[in-house]
């Protein structure tokens, strides 16, 4: 079949790219790859920047001198003061807080005066029932009366009787009325004594209104305020506080460490502890360990020692930080003797190439020190990267 003239002819010659436009192509996607690189390096070299510029934080921990002359530690804990006696005030009513006559820091006396609650309702309930008390005591006071009259009556009917005059039915019926008054007096006595525990019952309500001291000590925390109400439960929406005041007697402020169990051994009761507050770390306190908690802490793996102090002092307040040192009961080496050591965290010490080193922090730079490592103490912890080289700078961690 013949073609017609008239239809398109494909030309393929058309579709040729030019060797310039092939060449200008090629650089703008070059062009494109090379600025992204640039980009990727200033990145990466800025990151590098700012993380390998940093120094390493370190922890550092202060090395102790051993008791020279004393006895020889076997153990270091740490710990917090916390009292024996530390109690709570709470209302055993639910009431409004009328008056609080305290502050935080106040010494106060047992059975002092601490704070207030509105007892209007509770008075008038401690009047209503001394009224019927005293009503029942003139009911009584009044049957006395009528008593000692139908006894006159009675005695003057026997006479009768006996004479002739007067019948037997009229001695039973004067007989009657005193028994009968006699039961009646009875009766009202009872009541007088229902009265009167009522009145107690009214009284404690009222005593109830009044919040007071159980014991010497000193108010660590105020806890409610005039116009707050309070109540011995909560009442779930917040609002009602459950407590008024939080004392302390300081007289019972003793040292409670967690000690590790692997060491606990090393512990008994009566045995000498050297006791050093965070507060004033060159103070060493005499104390002693007062009993060994018969129980351990499988969380933590911990046994709780409680501590005493030989002899308290105003500065110990509950709740400091303190550190404490097991001591033995035999001596340590004298003044003289050659042999001198260190106390330092068992975490500080690192092994490098067979040997035993710590780094110590001098400029803010990290110094290698070869060290002879003794018995192992307690488990204080001082942490810092694995890989810090001697001379490296550093930065001590706040």
């Amino acid at each position: 079949m013949a073609t017609p003239s008239n239809a398109p002819k494909h030309d393929l010659g058309s579709l040729r790219i030019d060797d310039a436009q092939r060449t200008r192509s090629n650089w703008g996607k070059r062009l494109a790859w090379l600025v992204g690189g640039l980009i990727l390096l200033a990145g990466f070299s800025g990151a590098i920047f700012v993380f390998w510029g940093r120094n390493p934080e370190v922890e550092v921990a202060v090395a102790q001198k051993p008791p020279v002359g004393g006895r020889e530690a076997l153990l270091n804990a740490s710990g917090y003061v916390t009292p024996r006696r530390r109690a709570t005030i709470a209302a055993k009513i639910t009431g409004l807080v009328t008056g609080v006559y305290f502050d935080e820091g106040t010494h106060v006396r047992e059975r002092q005066l601490l704070a207030t609650l509105d007892d209007s309702d509770a008075r008038r309930a401690l009047d209503s029932a001394k009224s019927g008390r005293d009503s029942t005591r003139a009911a009584i006071q009044d049957y006395e009366v009528q008593l000692r009259n139908a006894r006159i009556v009675l005695s003057r009917a026997e006479q009768l009787t006996q004479a002739g005059i007067q019948t037997q039915e009229q001695l039973d019926t004067a007989r009657t009325a005193v028994d009968s008054l006699q039961a009646k007096i009875d009766l009202v006595k009872t009541q007088t004594t229902a009265a009167e525990a009522r009145v107690q019952e009214a009284q404690q309500a009222v005593d109830n209104c009044t919040i007071r001291a159980p014991f010497d000590g000193i108010v660590v925390s105020k806890d409610a305020q005039i116009g707050e109400m309070v109540s011995p439960i909560s009442a779930g929406g917040g609002f009602t506080r459950t407590g008024i005041a939080t004392i302390v007697d300081m007289n019972s402020n003793e040292i409670e460490v967690d000690v590790n169990e692997a060491y606990i051994a090393r512990v008994v009761p009566g045995q000498a502890v050297t006791a050093v507050l965070d507060a004033y770390p060159d103070w060493q306190i005499p104390s002693q360990v007062r009993t060994v908690i018969p129980s351990a802490d499988r969380q933590k793996a911990t046994v709780k020692v409680r501590i005493s102090f030989v002899k308290l002092d105003p500065r110990i307040l509950p709740d400091m930080g303190v550190k404490v040192t097991f001591l033995s009961e035999h001596k340590t080496k004298s003044p003289g003797d050659s042999a001198v050591g260190v106390l330092v965290p068992e975490s500080a010490v690192r092994e490098d190439g067979g040997k035993k080193i710590v780094f110590l922090v001098k400029g803010n730079h990290a110094e290698r020190r070869a060290v002879t490592v003794g018995n192992a103490r307690g488990a204080n912890i001082v942490k810092g990267p694995p890989d810090i080289r001697d001379g490296q700078s550093v930065e001590v961690r706040k």
